[in-house]
């Protein structure tokens, strides 16, 4: 799960901001100035992560921002002996040799070292093991969301996801849940002031001043035409304008978890744990979609730090609330143990189970067709409104390109 979202977007909140206040009496006389280190490695084929950020507000505005943190050294000792090298696939983003899996009982410890020197290190996490989840169920639920879909609005419908388990006897549990989500999307790309492109356009090359023409290359990409000034070309169009396109395959989008869900089995150590609520579903469309549900071991110091930030994140805003503070991880910088790092490093077994959602229980519009300015829908848009926050706008005059066609670039 990509946690580190939620970090930053809760920052602000942790840094003295509480909800009890109204936002627009808020004067910001704080600064957000943290490295924040997002890393759960698994007992999963899967790609074992770690991600460093820089995260800080504008001293003036409050509004903060996330930089990522390249040309790191960062490496995973295993066992206080074998050291696995991570290397950096993209900005900020660490990975593990793809043949690695965590395995259960076995320690590790995340270190790294930043470009200016500075040495960082985690504490030693165990990893412990996870029951397997024995069943999955779902329910509609009109307001099963915690905060409303859109700001100032108040859809919350959605489907609510169930687990069941049994809880090993005689050993204490902690877990945490994630889902992922695969909904069907229609329309896959977006071009801003262009058109999308299959084959590469050739430069400077037009036909009868109205037309671009494309090569054999392939490009697949937005084609945003550059005014050369010249005699032959097309004309420019600097109105702002946005087309939308389709998707020429079966295309997905991937959706993750946004909020922390941990559980500590002491009082309920050894039983069958019934339909235990661990994910809200929106209600975006009403096309049936897949659901990935992730059940986590974790040691007792990740479930603590987990269990304090969702309690600061989730829970917060009534008289009695005690104010956030920065929920500190369990690293810290070998050079300066005073500096306070926001994130966590753990090791967690997973059992995880694809669930269909068919959505045959809903109750009501989905997401994607309330758009209040009841603007025409086209086919397939349910899904691409609530996640661009507008309805499609296709490009009906300019054919998908392919060597040899000749291509005009209507105005807005």
């Amino acid at each position: 799960m990509r946690f580190i979202v939620l970090f930053i977007s809760s920052l602000l909140l942790l840094f003295g901001i509480t909800s009890c206040v109204d936002p627009a009496d808020i004067v910001i006389n704080t600064s957000v100035d943290v490295l924040v280190v997002d890393g759960t490695i698994t007992n999963l084929a899967e790609p074992q992560l770690i991600r460093l950020n820089h995260a800080q507000s504008d001293r003036l505005t409050g509004r903060s921002g996330t930089t990522p943190i390249t040309k790191a050294s960062v490496e995973v000792l295993v066992d206080s002996s074998e050291v696995i090298v991570c290397h950096e696939t993209e900005d900020g983003t660490y990975q593990l040799p793809a043949d690695f899996k965590a395995q259960i009982g076995h320690a590790y410890q995340l270190r790294f070292t930043l470009s200016d020197g500075m040495q960082y290190v985690s504490t030693q996490q165990i990893m412990q093991p996870v029951p397997p989840i024995d069943r999955v169920t779902a329910r509609f639920n009109a307001t099963s969301l915690p905060f409303p879909l859109e700001s100032g609005g108040d859809y919350r419908a959605g489907h609510d996801i169930f687990v069941s388990w049994q809880d090993p006897a005689n050993q204490q549990n902690y877990y945490r849940w994630e889902w992922k989500l695969w909904e069907k999307q229609d329309w896959c790309r977006s071009c801003r002031q262009g058109v999308y492109a299959v084959n590469t356009i050739l430069p400077h090359t037009y036909q009868d001043k109205t037309f671009y023409v494309s090569g054999e290359n392939l490009f697949e990409d937005c084609f945003i035409p550059t005014n050369y000034l010249e005699a032959a070309q097309p004309p420019f169009h600097s109105e702002q304008y946005v087309y939308d396109y389709p998707c020429r395959t079966q295309c997905w989008e991937i959706l993750h978890s946004y909020a922390i869900d941990t559980f500590d089995d002491q009082y309920s150590n050894g039983r069958q744990i019934q339909e235990r609520n661990v994910a809200q579903i929106p209600y975006y469309d009403s096309t049936a979609c897949l659901v990935e549900i992730r059940q986590l071991s974790l040691p007792k110091s990740a479930h603590a730090y987990f269990k304090q930030f969702q309690d600061q994140t989730q829970n917060t805003g009534g008289l009695a609330d005690t104010p956030p503070s920065a929920p500190v991880g369990n690293i810290r910088n070998k050079n300066n143990p005073q500096e306070r790092i926001v994130g966590f490093f753990t090791a967690s077994a997973v059992s995880a189970v694809r669930y269909w959602l068919d959505r045959k229980d809903v109750k009501g519009l989905p997401f994607g067709d309330t758009d209040p300015a009841k603007r025409v829908q086209q086919t397939g848009s349910a899904f691409f409104m609530p996640s661009i926050c507008a309805s499609p706008f296709p490009n009906r005059s300019t054919l998908t390109l392919t060597f040899g066609l000749w291509v005009a670039l209507p105005g807005p």
